[in-house]
């Protein structure tokens, strides 16, 4: 009877109200991260073949500063952070 019991009873936790979110920064790097190199790879060609030395190296310098947002550890979870709080949202 106490097997019984048990089988009845719920083993699953309540959800939880709201959005989880846990695990989403990590969805975004490995879903963009990928997608962003094979452009800047083909942009940056396309440069190099036009010789346009100008354009390519700023490109590459907004590059960088794109990819630092996708390959640093925590840089988006505290720049959402810093906008929420920018914003009052706690």
């Amino acid at each position: 009877m106490d097997g019984l019991i048990d089988l009845a009873a719920p083993t699953s936790p309540p959800p939880t109200p709201g959005i989880d979110t846990e695990g989403l920064a990590d969805f975004l790097r490995r879903f963009f991260a990928p997608l962003f190199l094979a452009v800047v790879s083909v942009v940056a060609i396309f440069f190099l073949f036009t010789r346009e030395i100008t354009k390519f190296v700023q490109f590459i310098l907004l590059a960088i500063g794109i990819g630092v947002i996708f390959y640093v550890p925590n840089i988006i979870e505290v720049t959402a952070k810093a906008i929420a709080t920018a914003l009052g949202i706690k």
